[in-house]
């Protein structure tokens, strides 16, 4: 089998799950397999949003974001379920460990797709038959399809997998990207989103050949230097390895909660955001990272969704601090309308150990005082829960 192989260069698979969500409800209820069905933020409630949804309900017009209330308009005996993300992350937990008796590398893109480097595994068959073997037994083991891209990197990997779906398996090799993706259009593209195709247009840019062929400078000025690597990916090109340890470099950390009704109250507000920092800074502490830009989230009653951030001058990782800069965020961009969801996010998270702080000798000083302080705090709460330390004017309220 190795003369299917190249002699210079990788063979490179990308998995990606059918309609996951749905997929794994269908998997442990096989009553619903053969039913329009629909994963969605909140059944309950007719704004809530879909998050997911079997080729049944898509092919009678429901697709992932649209409101809870149009997608049974269109599709009247959709069926409903809730998010189940324990559930998911249990699935997807077996399906790469599945998928690693082929190959040790194996990089995890998300919870529900992964790339695979084949081109040391000739003595298991062609990469076709591989593919065949992989997309059969995930079906058969698990009850979950999955679309198989074949190509010589990983972009053109990404590519071929959503040219068929589901269950398809593509192969796209770099002298099929004139005929196959350069007629498409930008957006189509992995790595181009809505803004990005936006500033393309701007320019003349509207398919993958157009970008493909563009000058470099004109790309560089649009985009900077993502310009540059997206017009290498058009032309077929990327130079990154699957890399097993990528899963392993958090670069983020964040929470958000739907409340149970939409709300005005600042207090209220404010105290959601207090939980959510807490729950954010105790994953932070348990990996051993600091912040350097925290960003919130605020969703209005009308699904209207504001993302603000904030970068900091030093890193961060106490409650103390963030929460400061969360609660400046929320006051500062908040319109005051009822509000429908929370989020607060710590970016750019970085190792503890490598983290810099830039620090004068007073700085310094007021940090070294403070620290056993947060220290007995995190005690605290850890032993007794969030009730045990308040702030001044709660306590006060309360008596």
């Amino acid at each position: 089998m190795k003369e299917m192989y190249p002699k210079n260069g990788w063979v490179i698979l990308h998995i990606d799950c059918n309609a996951f969500f749905a997929s794994v409800e269908a998997a442990y209820s096989p009553s619903l397999r053969d039913k329009p069905l629909a994963v969605a933020g909140n059944p309950k409630e007719r704004r809530g949003i879909i998050l997911t949804c079997n080729y049944l309900a898509r092919e009678k017009g429901v697709y992932t974001t649209m409101s809870l209330w149009e997608a049974k308009k269109k599709c009247p005996d959709l069926v409903v379920r809730p998010p189940n993300f324990d559930l998911y992350r249990e699935m997807s937990a077996k399906i790469f460990d599945f998928l690693s008796n082929f190959s040790p590398l194996l990089e995890p893109a998300s919870i529900d797709e992964g790339y695979m480097d084949i081109t040391d595994c000739y003595e298991m068959g062609t990469p076709l038959e591989i593919a065949n073997r992989i997309q059969k037994g995930l079906l058969e083991t698990y009850q979950i399809p999955v679309s198989i891209g074949i190509a010589p990197n990983k972009f053109l990997a990404k590519m071929a997998s959503n040219m068929r779906k589901p269950l398809g398996i593509t192969v796209l090799r770099k002298r099929d990207v004139p005929n196959i993706l350069w007629p498409l259009p930008v957006q189509k593209m992995h790595g181009v989103g809505e803004k990005t195709a936006r500033k393309l247009h701007e320019i003349g840019i509207y398919t993958i050949g157009d970008l493909a062929k563009a000058q470099e400078g004109l790309l560089k000025n649009t985009l900077g230097i993502n310009g540059v690597y997206l017009r290498e990916r058009a032309n077929g090109v990327d130079h990154h390895p699957v890399d097993p340890n990528a899963a392993a470099e958090i670069k983020s950390i964040g929470n958000s909660t739907t409340l149970p009704h939409n709300v005005i109250d600042e207090q209220t507000l404010v105290e959601t955001l207090e939980k959510l920092t807490r729950s954010v800074c105790e994953r932070m502490k348990q990996k051993s990272v600091v912040t350097k830009n925290i960003q919130i989230t605020i969703r209005y009653s009308d699904f209207h969704t504001v993302t603000r951030s904030k970068k900091l001058e030093n890193p961060a990782l106490h409650m103390k601090d963030i929460f400061h800069h969360v609660v400046q965020l929320f006051k500062k961009h908040w319109t005051g309308d009822p509000v429908r969801l929370l989020g607060v996010t710590a970016l750019d998270v970085v190792d503890r150990k490598h983290a810099v702080k830039q620090l004068d000798l007073f700085s310094y000083e007021e940090d070294a005082k403070r620290e056993p302080l947060f220290q007995a705090i995190e005690q605290l709460v850890e032993k007794y829960g969030d009730s045990v330390i308040q702030r001044g004017f709660e306590w006060r309220k309360k008596r």
